[in-house]
């Protein structure tokens, strides 16, 4: 049922997952049910190539329904992780989008926010011109320029769809005033919003007594990130677990008196990497590996890699990779189906593998972490809670650690996928009024 709300919103865009908050009642807010069932949405974007005309505007899908009509085969070009986009030289770039199309990856990025807008405009019966966007701690590690720049790429796209009052709020920060909603007396909370595509840390004083300040600045206490997360974790496991049985670091043949050499590894790296896939794709490529077969050992390894090329496999390849990190972090192990790759091929993946494929990262996360406090000037022990949000959290390895580092801490996890946004609704609320 549409109700009258005032005309604001929150708008958690996230590297893998997007959410968008609206005040309700006298104090709190709700997330838009995004897609049946779902408050939160796939941030992916399906531009559909077929039996359409060249020069019309393109048919798009969102969240879920994009995905599955890759996985169905359609025609069309599958866009994710557009968020890791901001702070590049790409986001003024144009990208194929099948059936003889272009599109600048910064009115992908529009196009997604305008659905989310049109959802909960829907549901509030009432336009929204006024947000709160979410952004983390760095868009661009130690960067300062390239970071200011995303966060005004993103403010462009946010005006281009019809919000002319935007703020910005950063996401752990956001995640820490929806656990301040929750307690009766003050605390120093470290929240740790690992998600998709960074890792964000911040220091805060909560407490009843500050609830519904527009105005937190004296209580953040410390900040830091890296741009490390889950999509590098899935990138990690995909080199671990899968791109091995398609020649990754796999060696050529004997040659008398030279030890074996190992086939070249780039198109490897940019097939786990989602915005490089469409480039191993490229006619002339794609010719160069082909005639390249006589360089493995295993004939099999290069028919398989031909196949992911001519199947253009890549995104399902990286979406599996995915899904063993999400059954790992669950199970804490996983079979991973490569029937597309060659029939009856499959892979596993332990969360022993998990863990050591992802080593370098989980090691500078954890560096994050206690850099944050001692940039804050706040020894260890002060740190009262430490709040989980975040998708990657589910990972139990990268939780435990960080949680040796506070020892005194009690360990709180917020809703994953939901938290951030739930919080920059109540900042909008401060920010805006009711």
């Amino acid at each position: 049922m549409k109700t009258s709300t005032p005309g604001f919103a929150a708008v958690d865009f996230g590297t893998s997952n997007s959410a968008i908050a609206l005040p309700a009642g006298p104090r709190g807010v709700r997330l838009v049910e995004l897609e049946p069932g779902h408050a939160t949405m796939p941030t992916a974007v399906f531009y559909r190539a077929d039996g359409t005309d060249p020069h019309a505007e393109p048919e798009r899908l969102y969240g879920r329904a994009a995905i599955a009509a890759y996985v169905e085969g359609l025609d069309g070009r599958l866009m994710r992780s557009m968020k890791s986009i901001l702070g590049s030289s790409l986001v003024e770039q144009s990208t194929d989008v099948g059936g003889g199309r272009a599109v600048r990856y910064l009115v992908v990025i529009a196009g997604y926010l305008r659905h989310l807008k049109r959802c909960a405009e829907a549901e509030a019966g009432a336009p929204l011109h006024r947000v709160v966007l979410g952004r983390p701690v760095f868009f661009v590690d130690g960067e300062p320029e390239r970071d200011a720049a995303a966060q005004a790429a993103l403010e462009a796209a946010a005006r281009q769809v019809g919000f002319t009052e935007v703020s910005f709020q950063y996401e752990p920060i956001a995640a820490a005033l929806d656990h301040e909603s929750t307690i009766d007396h003050e605390q120093i909370v470290l929240v740790a919003d690992i998600g998709g595509g960074t890792s964000d840390f911040s220091l805060v004083r909560v407490g009843p007594q500050r609830r519904g300040r527009a105005d937190r600045r004296d209580d953040i206490l410390g900040n830091h990130g890296v741009h490390v997360a889950g999509t590098d974790f899935d990138r990690h496991v995909e080199l671990a677990a899968i791109l091995p049985l398609a020649g990754y670091r796999a060696f050529g043949p004997p040659i008398k008196g030279q030890a074996p050499r190992e086939v070249p590894s780039r198109v490897y790296f940019d097939l786990a990497t989602w915005h490089l896939i469409n480039t191993c794709y490229a006619p002339a490529r794609v010719q160069e590996l082909r005639r390249m077969k006589d360089w493995y050992a295993d004939a099999a390894m290069h028919r398989r890699l031909m196949r992911v090329l001519d199947e253009r496999l890549g995104h399902g390849l990286a979406a599996a990779a995915e899904r063993a990190k999400i059954d790992v972090a669950g199970s804490g192990a996983a079979t991973i189906d490569l029937d597309a790759m060659e029939d009856g091929l499959e892979s596993t993946l332990s969360e022993a593998q998990a863990a050591a494929s992802i080593e370098a990262d989980l090691g500078r996360i954890v560096d994050a972490a206690a850099e944050t406090a001692r940039a804050a000037g706040v020894a260890r022990g002060q740190v009262e809670v430490l709040y989980f949000t975040g998708g990657s959290t589910g990972l139990a390895p990268l939780v435990d650690r960080i949680g040796a580092l506070f020892p005194q801490a009690r360990r709180v996890r917020g809703d994953r996928f939901a938290s951030v946004a739930q919080g920059l609704g109540l900042h909008a609320r401060a920010v805006y009024g009711t």
